[in-house]
This record gives C-alpha cells, structure tokens and sequence, in this order.
C-alpha cells in the first residue's frame, strides 16, 4: 500500500492517476478527505501531525509530494515543507517498520548552476530563496528520522494542470512576455508525466535507499527558446518586454503587499525574483541515468505542445 502526500496537487494528480491506470494500492493523506474524487484518503494534517499514523497503517511505500511553492512569509514556507517532513519523518521512524519513503523535493533545494556548467547531486547545495531552503532543510529533516529515504529535485515540472508556468503560455497567447534584463538564462525542465515516471523507479529501485537524483530533461532550454516553443505552441509571437532587475524586485514587492492584502500568495514576489535574476537552473541528469536507468523523453517542443492543447480543450487558454 502507497500513501501519497500531496495526491491532489498538481504533480500528484498525475501521480494518482498513473496509480489508478496501473491497479496500484494507494490511499491519499488529505485534511479534507471528502474532498478527494476516485481514490481513498485518510484524513489527516502534516502541519500538525494529527493523523499521520492511523493513515501509515498497512503502508509500505510514502510518496511525499506535498510542500508549499507560495507563501506570504518564511514561516509559510518553513511549515509547509519544514515541519510537514519533520511530522511525516516523526510518524514513520515511530511505526517501527520499515516504510520506503520517496520525498519529492526541488532543484532550489541546491541552487542555480555555476556558469556554463550544471549542478549535481555532490555539490554543495546553495539555495538563493526562502523557498529553496525550505526544501533543503525538509530533505534533512527527513533524513535525521528516515535516514534511507529516497529524495528526488525535478527543476520546472510543467503540463496539463500545472498553473505556473501557465502563467508564461497565457501571456504569450496575450501577445507579451516579460524578460529580466541580462544575460541569456537556462533552465532544466520537466514534462510532469516523466517526472511520474521517475518517481515511480525511484520508488521501486532496489537500491535506492539514501540517495538523491536530479530528475529533468537531459536538454536545457535557453529563456529565448522557451518563449519560441511556446509561441509555435500557440501560433502567435509576443512582443518581448526586458525590465531591470531592480524593476522586478519592485514588481515583487508590490505584489507582496497586495498578497498579504488579500491573503493569498501569488505567484511573483521577491522571493523568487532571487530565482529568476540567477543565469542558469540547470542540473546534471547523468546519475538518474546511469542508477535508475531514467532518461526523460518528452522535450520541451512536445511537451509545451501538449500543454497548450490541454489547456486549450480545458477552456484555459483561447
């Protein structure tokens, strides 16, 4: 049995339905289990532990998926991926049993890339956000109870569903894209059913236990590629709009403020300008392949293609 954290998300959707495809026992943790469609769930809040361990019974395999992308302070970011590993590592080290984890975590956990280059999983990690660190300090949080769980760092995980790099494709379709002034940036990514599918070999891997894989497509994408693939994808070219740096920190700070206005983290802030002035995201995808025998195949071109078409049929984008 398969406990998936985070089975209603983005990401986890997929993973939910690629179990449901595959006949795979599963139950999903969730606050609000009546809430979850066509899959069991367990009640159950890693913010506060409450429920984790009646949800652990008869589990062999955790997937977490859960975390927090968005928040309105460190605080929002530190529950949402600190103390939810902490309460969810706390569980499975206190079941006496062993329980394979697989913790999804991020590319920011480690950093942007040196120049030229790409990171891998020896480097020391060196996060830039508030939201990277988090995610480090969740996989060591993890480690400290679980010490052979799995940790995988997908970079961009784009496709159906997938609300943030939407943003991107509903601007071009609006015929506009904004481009911090600088050099050329690149970026690793990751169609999100391959991404599936990597988790899933991390999870059966016989070996597996303790490590951590970059999974992303072995091909960066340069940021003028990106916007060429997705202008192809929706058949109209935008007009590019380069703001400074400093603009965009300004940009991120006003929305910051509407955000706590409102309550609701949006998806620019100055956090992850700090992510975005970086030149390169990119990360190394030879030990996946090499280990687990993962090679992504959906390159951006396709992936993009399939997005838009989504979101075209979804009623997303005109």
């Amino acid at each position: 049995m398969i406990l998936v954290t985070g089975g209603t998300g983005f990401i986890g959707s997929h993973l939910v339905d690629r179990l449901l495809a595959e006949k795979q026992p599963f139950r999903i943790l969730a606050r609000r289990p009546g809430s979850v469609k066509n899959a069991i769930a367990s009640r159950g809040d890693l913010a506060t532990g409450e429920g984790i361990a009646a949800a652990l019974d008869g589990v062999d395999t955790v997937i977490h998926l859960a975390g927090t992308t968005k928040a309105l302070s460190s605080d929002g970011y530190r529950l949402g991926n600190v103390v939810a590993a902490e309460n969810l590592a706390r569980a499975i080290a206190a079941a006496h049993r062993t329980i394979r984890v697989v913790q999804v975590s991020s590319l920011a956990a480690a950093g942007p890339a040196p120049n030229d280059g790409a990171i891998t999983e020896d480097d020391e990690p060196r996060p830039v956000s508030l939201y990277g660190k988090s995610k480090l300090e969740g996989e060591r949080r993890m480690r400290v109870h679980v010490p052979e769980a799995v940790i995988v760092r997908p970079p961009v995980v784009y496709g159906p569903r997938d609300t943030d790099v939407f943003q991107i494709l509903k601007s071009v379709s609006q015929g506009i894209a904004l481009r911090i002034a600088g050099e050329e940036r690149w970026f690793s990514a990751i169609y999100v059913s391959d991404l599936v599918e990597g988790i899933l070999l991390a999870m059966q891997s016989s070996s597996a236990a303790g490590k951590t894989w970059f999974l992303a497509h072995p091909k960066p994408i340069s940021f003028t590629e990106m916007i060429a693939a997705a202008a192809k994808a929706i058949g109209r070219m935008p007009r590019i709009i380069t703001i400074p740096p400093a603009a965009a920190f300004a940009a991120g700070s006003c929305v910051e403020v509407w955000a706590r206005l409102t309550a609701k983290p949006g998806i620019l802030s100055r956090d992850k300008v700090r992510e975005m002035v970086c030149a390169r995201w990119v990360c190394g995808t030879e030990r996946a392949k090499r280990e687990l025998g993962f090679e992504a195949s959906t390159d951006f071109v396709e992936g993009v293609g399939k997005s838009v078409a989504w979101y075209r049929t979804a009623g997303w984008l005109r």
